[in-house]
């Protein structure tokens, strides 16, 4: 494991949304990294389709909201 250095201002953006979706600091920069980096493989896809795509791929079912 390495130590990053980030930005104060990209630090204190993290803190704040961290708080907001119940996760600490290192995991609320490691999810936007990650989905930064799917985002770069695969530009032609969306933050739902990224976001869809990792569920999946971790065996996460998920309710299809238009097989109602």
């Amino acid at each position: 494991m390495g130590i990053v250095k980030i930005d104060d201002a990209l630090h204190e953006d993290a803190r704040r949304a961290s708080q907001v979706l119940c996760r600490s600091i290192n995991a609320q920069a490691e999810f936007w990294m990650k989905i930064g980096m799917f985002a770069e493989a695969n530009p032609t896809l969306s933050f739902n389709d990224i976001v869809t795509a990792q569920l999946a791929a971790a065996s996460v079912r998920v309710a299809d909201k238009t097989a109602a």
